[in-house]
């Protein structure tokens, strides 16, 4: 299981919880399992969502490991310009 922090307002998507825990090795399989057991979090996903895993930000990098004690946090999208 890895733990995921949720950030500002996606917390109220996983009933207020600011940590969950989801059973994932890629990130991929984290937002599957993210929406699986969190249903809310579906819109969310498909607008887009940011993830840092050990402090570097990934946002469609889907195959990248993660492991059961990296630091993982879910963020709305970040984007530049």
């Amino acid at each position: 299981m890895v733990a995921v922090t949720l950030w500002g307002s996606l917390s109220e998507l996983a009933e207020g919880q600011r940590e969950v825990e989801i059973k994932a090795s890629n990130l991929r399989e984290l937002l599957a399992g993210l929406q699986a057991a969190y249903p809310a979090f579906a819109p969310q996903l498909e607008r887009g969502i940011s993830v840092s895993i050990d402090g570097k930000i990934y946002n469609d990098s889907w195959f990248q490991p993660i492991s059961e004690t990296s630091e993982v946090v879910l963020l709305n999208r970040l984007e530049g310009g």
